[in-house]
């Protein structure tokens, strides 16, 4: 076995990838991630998906590509100018909502929605409104959370946060926890 990518890889993929790297994006979610994202996606017919953190729509697009024709995902991100990529080489999909946003805004204004796959790819819903990210996933969702083993980019501090993170998962009693020292370190979570 190995780690290459055998899936199809997103029609979007390649532009969004050259936009990222023009635009000088440099936190995009890992390829091996991003096919794990769909594999999941594809688990949910007829769903609501939400993503934290779009970012240049790397991940988004493969989210998007295991989702089936019923499912909706929204995705947030507070950069308007890497939200614009993901908007130009996706935001012709009708399942999708791209929305420009503070995180901790839109969560706090959005407690009553809820969702059967949740990708916390940044600090809200991860480091920040755990509590609360997680209070809108329903019974049998999925909360999928990457970059756990450390990263060259990481600021000082920031891995005992990461272990702090994993502590908080671990112990709570309403999610069955998998974690996975595999492409750049992941969690999945369902809610029980």
């Amino acid at each position: 076995m190995t780690e290459e990518i055998n899936q199809k890889i997103p029609g979007a993929y390649a532009g969004i990838e050259r936009a990222t790297i023009d635009n000088g994006f440099t936190m995009p979610s890992d390829i091996l991630t991003c096919s794990l994202l769909k594999t999941l996606a594809s688990s949910k017919p007829a769903e609501k998906f939400l993503e934290l953190g779009t970012g240049t729509g790397l991940s988004t697009s493969w989210i998007l590509d295991g989702m089936d024709r019923n499912s909706t995902l929204i995705s947030i991100d507070n950069d308007e100018i890497f939200l614009g990529i993901a908007q130009q080489f996706l935001g012709q999909d009708e399942r999708l909502k791209l929305v420009l946003s503070d995180g901790e805004v839109w969560v706090k204004t959005h407690l009553d929605q809820k969702f059967d796959y949740i990708f916390a790819d940044t600090w809200h819903g991860k480091y920040l409104l755990l509590d609360e990210v997680l209070g809108m996933l329903n019974k049998g969702g999925l909360y999928i959370v990457d970059d756990m083993v450390p990263q060259a980019n990481w600021p000082e501090g920031h891995q005992e946060k990461a272990v702090n993170f994993v502590n908080t998962l671990e112990r709570r009693s309403d999610l069955n926890v998998t974690k996975q020292n595999w492409a750049t370190g992941i969690i999945i979570a369902v809610k029980t």
